[in-house]
C-alpha cells in the first residue's frame, strides 16, 4: 500500500453497479424505473455535499442506458468554466455517438461556471438533440442560475449516515485482508464528516501505516489507537475523562483534562465533536429506551458501558443544558483567539458555582 495515493481505496472500491450504491435509495429506484420505462432525461442535476457518490452514480447512470467510454464525456467546471470552453461544448454535441445510442456529458462542480459561460450553455441544454443526455453535479445548488436549475431533473443525494460509513470502511478493510474493530470503524466514520471519499481516504492513510510496520497485513487488527495515532484524533481516555468529570460535577479534574487534551496537539474541533457525541448518547440513553441498540452499535464496548453508567446516575451533570453549552462551544472554537477558551467558559458555566 505504500506510495499509493489516499484516494486509490475510493477508486478500487467505486460502486460499479445501482445495488452497490449506498443510502441513495430514493434516487436510484427512481433513476432505475426511468431507464426500465424508457423514459430517459435529457438533463439531470445532482446536488449534494462532497464524496457522497453524485458522479459515481452519473458513470452509472450513462453506463445502465449502453454509453460506452468513447460517447461518455466528462468535464471538470473548476477547470473548464469560460465562455469558450462552452462554446466548444455547443459544438460538439450535434455530432452523432460512436457507437451507443446517446452521448453522456458529466459536468462536475458546475456551480464554478463563469456568468457567459451559463448562458452559452443555456441554449444548448434547453433544447439538446435527442442523442444528447447532460448530468451536472454540484455540491453548491444555490450558486446555480434557476434557468439551469429548472431545465433539469434534480436529485439531492444524502449524507451517508455514521452506521453506513462504518459498516462500508469496515467491508473495505475486510477486502484488503484487515480487520478493522468496531471502535476503529465508528472514529473513521466521524472524522470523514458524511463522505465516503474522505472515510476511504482516511483508510488509506492507516493502512498504509499498518502495512509499513508489518510486512504481512493479512488478518491484522486495526485498533482505535491507530486511527487516533495516523488522524491525529485524541485519544479515547480524553474525550471519555471530560465527560466523567462533566457528569460528576468536577470542575477543577474537567479543567485539567481539557488542559491536557491542548498539551496532545490533537485537533480541538474533533475532540469537541468527540464529546458532544457523547453527551448526546448520554441524553438519548436517559430520555429513550427504545434507542438504546442502536447506540450500542455505535460505540465500542467500553465506550458504551460508560454512557449507560452515566445515563442512569441521578445527580448527572450531563443535561440538555449542558448539550447545549457544550454545542455553543464547539460554534464558536474555529473563531477564537484561545482554542479551548470556549469549551473552559462553557465547563465553568455548566460547573461553576
Amino acid at each position: 500500500m505504500k506510495g499509493e495515493s489516499h484516494s486509490a481505496l475510493y477508486r478500487k472500491y467505486r460502486p460499479s453497479s445501482f445495488k452497490d450504491v449506498l443510502g441513495q435509495d430514493h434516487i436510484i429506484d427512481v433513476l432505475q424505473k426511468e431507464i426500465e420505462t424508457k423514459n430517459i432525461a435529457h438533463a439531470y442535476l445532482f446536488a449534494g455535499g462532497r464524496g457522497t457518490g453524485k458522479t459515481t452514480v452519473a458513470r452509472i447512470l450513462a453506463k445502465e442506458i449502453g454509453t460506452t467510454s468513447k460517447d461518455l464525456y466528462e468535464m471538470d467546471a473548476a477547470s473548464n468554466r469560460k465562455i469558450d470552453d462552452f462554446r466548444e461544448l455547443n459544438e460538439s454535441v450535434h455530432t452523432l455517438p460512436f457507437d451507443s445510442e446517446y452521448k453522456v456529458y458529466i459536468i462536475d462542480e458546475v456551480h464554478m461556471l463563469t456568468k457567459e459561460a451559463f448562458n452559452a450553455f443555456l441554449k444548448t441544454l434547453e433544447e439538446p438533440p435527442k442523442h444528447v443526455i447532460f448530468i451536472l453535479a454540484t455540491t453548491e445548488i444555490d450558486k446555480l442560475p434557476d434557468t439551469i436549475v429548472s431545465r433539469c431533473q434534480s436529485y439531492t443525494f444524502k449524507q451517508p449516515t455514521r452506521s453506513i460509513l462504518t459498516s462500508s470502511v469496515s467491508k473495505v478493510a475486510k477486502g484488503e485482508k484487515v480487520v478493522l474493530e468496531k471502535d476503529a470503524a465508528e472514529l473513521i466514520a466521524i472524522l470523514a464528516e458524511g463522505s465516503f471519499r474522505d472515510a476511504l481516504g482516511i483508510l488509506q492513510k492507516v493502512l498504509s501505516y499498518s502495512s509499513d510496520l508489518s510486512a504481512d497485513k493479512a488478518g491484522k487488527k486495526i485498533t482505535r489507537s491507530e486511527v487516533e495515532l495516523v488522524t491525529g484524533a485524541p485519544r479515547g481516555e480524553l474525550v471519555s475523562g471530560l465527560l466523567t468529570a462533566i457528569s460528576e460535577g468536577n470542575l477543577d479534574e474537567a479543567l485539567r483534562h481539557i488542559q491536557e487534551t491542548v498539551e496532545a496537539g490533537v485537533d480541538f474541533v474533533t475532540f469537541q465533536k468527540l464529546l458532544l457525541d457523547r453527551v448526546r448518547a448520554v441524553m438519548l440513553l436517559r430520555n429513550s429506551s427504545s434507542i438504546q441498540k442502536s447506540i450500542e452499535e455505535q460505540f465500542g464496548k467500553d465506550d458504551f458501558t460508560l454512557l449507560k453508567k452515566l445515563s442512569t446516575e441521578a445527580e448527572s451533570k450531563v443535561n440538555s443544558k449542558t448539550l447545549l453549552a457544550l454545542l455553543r462551544a464547539y460554534t464558536d472554537t474555529p473563531h477564537a483567539y484561545i482554542k479551548q477558551l470556549p469549551l473552559e467558559l462553557a465547563v465553568i458555566s455548566i460547573l461553576g458555582n
